[in-house]
């Protein structure tokens, strides 16, 4: 009886399953990867809802009728943003606040950039003390400053007057925003400037043509910084505006509140025409907003 022998194949390798992606070895899988999606919706709803509610309360006080006590704001009503901007002047307020903003926002642009060029570009005995001395600004309060800055605006004669809280606002946001502004500048490599030297430029047209477009973002940033800075704050308006005419919306809004009374509905709708323009321009500029404060990362 003859006999051959039999060959074994081995059986093929299993399918990799098409649902589990390929993993690096040793690499282990996150414990929220595998986590119920209503795990990862429910504290980010009962964040919102917290975060949301207090702007529905807002709202729900400059929309409704005086005196009324519902949840809803219905029938809506304009008349307490009526009651703001005519018998309360916030009008008024609202000009200076623009005007206060937008002056700070360039001078702050301006001299930043300046300051902010030097620190990037040139080597100096003491620029490291320099620096240190710009951070350890940010540590003082702006309620030390008011004595000192009001003595010298007395000086100058700039007491009451809008240009006062533009210089003071100013001088607040420089140390931060030449940091700001040293970091974008230290991104741009410095080989483009030398080759616009190289074309005939001198170093204030090459960084005019070369640099200052690569650096959009961040004066966005720098310059969206200050002036909501500069809309919010309530300290230097309050101190160096008397006059009605001259002072700003967080001045305005603490004229709504008395040791008696405090009216509601006003004070809603002020806070709403304070809130409305700083919204509309970051809705604007969120985009450049977060590339400029990414790009501006100091090193080291």
């Amino acid at each position: 009886m003859i006999t051959k022998d039999v060959e074994t194949v081995a059986p093929p390798p299993p399918a990799p399953v098409a649902d589990e992606p390929p993993q690096r070895p040793g690499r282990r899988r996150r414990a929220w990867d595998e986590a119920p999606r209503w795990q990862i919706y429910l504290p980010l709803g009962i964040y919102l809802l917290f975060t949301l509610v207090p702007f529905y309360w807002i709202l729900l006080f400059a929309l409704r009728k005086p005196g009324s006590t519902s949840l809803v704001p219905w029938p809506m009503t304009f008349e307490h943003f009526e009651k703001v901007w005519n018998e309360r002047s916030f009008g008024t307020y609202f000009e200076n606040s623009v005007l206060v903003g937008l002056a700070t926002l360039l001078m702050t642009t301006v001299v930043a950039l300046a300051g902010g060029y030097a620190l990037a570009r040139f080597d100096f005995r003491i620029k490291r003390a320099f620096m240190l001395a710009l951070l350890c600004s940010q540590f003082v309060p702006g309620a030390l400053l008011l004595v000192p800055l009001f003595q010298i605006f007395a000086e100058l004669r700039m007491i009451n007057s809008l240009g006062s809280v533009i210089i003071a606002e100013t001088v607040f946001q420089l140390p931060l925003s030449m940091i700001l502004i040293s970091g974008f500048i230290r991104n741009v490599p410095y080989s483009l400037e030398e080759a616009a030297w190289v074309d005939g430029c001198n170093r204030f047209s090459g960084f005019r043509v070369v640099v200052l477009p690569l650096l959009r973002p961040g004066l966005i940033a720098v310059g969206s910084f200050a002036f909501v800075h500069s809309w919010n704050h309530f300290l230097f308006a309050l101190m160096f505006l008397s006059n009605q005419d001259k002072q700003t919306i967080p001045v305005g809004l603490n004229s709504l509140m008395s040791a008696d009374s405090v009216d509601l509905g006003a004070l809603a709708a002020g806070g709403i025409i304070a809130a409305v323009p700083v919204v509309i321009v970051f809705a604007f500029i969120q985009k450049w907003l977060i590339t400029g404060f990414s790009a501006g990362a100091v090193k080291g």
